[in-house]
């Protein structure tokens, strides 16, 4: 019993080694995105006490700030832009192409492909998902599964966003005596769209560079760069 007790310790070590080796990409974002959200529950809860001291109202705990509408719209407001970007850049990259860039498709390769390059249905492989095996429905809704997963978390977010939204700025408004907005009115309101667009710009902007920089530019053993040697013209090239 104890000798198997032994050799189950390394293969289950290996095990949890092989797991983050294999995973590293995901757990690293997933652990600095947790690490930034406390950050900024922390920072957030200074800065709105602060107002609150200004204003010469009670300050409020940290379990009280992070189930707050001020709170979620700024976590909502953030999450709602990455998805939006993350949407165009999947749809957009289907149909538009940029010469020279690791972010775009071969020229010749525009489009939706043929069902023998996405190895759909008879051309499916032995380790194809089950849903590209199939016919009709099912394949054409996991064919455009990427794009509707993202989209639908970005009008989600952007939901959350503009109901959290509203919340935060009535409560403001109530401090400064000023009649509350219904939802149609904040959505009208420039605050809302100062706070959307101030996001939108600055992810598409990222992205912008992100496609045309990566023509000139090399990070070496990146697959979102190109080959180190790898002519400027060439496209749909990843290092």
């Amino acid at each position: 019993m104890t000798g198997r007790t032994c050799d189950a310790g390394p293969r289950q070590r290996r095990g949890l080694r092989g797991f983050v080796h294999d995973n590293g990409l995901g757990l690293f974002f997933l652990g600095a995105f947790l690490l930034s959200l406390i950050g900024q529950a922390i920072a957030g809860h200074a800065d709105f006490n602060d107002q609150m001291a200004v204003d010469g109202l009670q300050q409020v705990s940290l379990g009280a700030y992070v189930t707050s509408s001020d709170f979620a719209v700024d976590v909502s407001e953030n999450w709602q832009s990455e998805y939006l970007q993350f949407f165009l850049y999947v749809g957009a990259t289907v149909w538009l192409l940029q010469r020279g860039s690791p972010e775009s498709k071969e020229p010749h390769k525009a489009g939706a492909e043929s069902d023998e390059d996405q190895m759909v249905g008879a051309y499916a492989k032995d380790g194809s998902p089950r849903w590209a095996r199939s016919r009709g429905w099912r394949r054409a809704l996991y064919s455009h599964s990427l794009l509707l997963v993202m989209g639908t978390i970005f009008a989600l977010s952007w939901l959350v966003q503009s109901i959290t939204g509203m919340a935060a700025s009535n409560e403001q408004r109530l401090r400064q005596l000023q009649a509350p907005l219904s939802w149609s009115d904040y959505l009208g309101a420039a605050e809302f769209w100062n706070r959307t667009l101030q996001n939108w710009q600055s992810e598409l902007l990222a992205v912008a560079s992100m496609a045309v920089l990566s023509i000139y530019l090399r990070q070496r053993g990146s697959p979102e760069s190109k080959p180190v040697g790898a002519a400027h013209d060439a496209t749909g090239v990843e290092g």
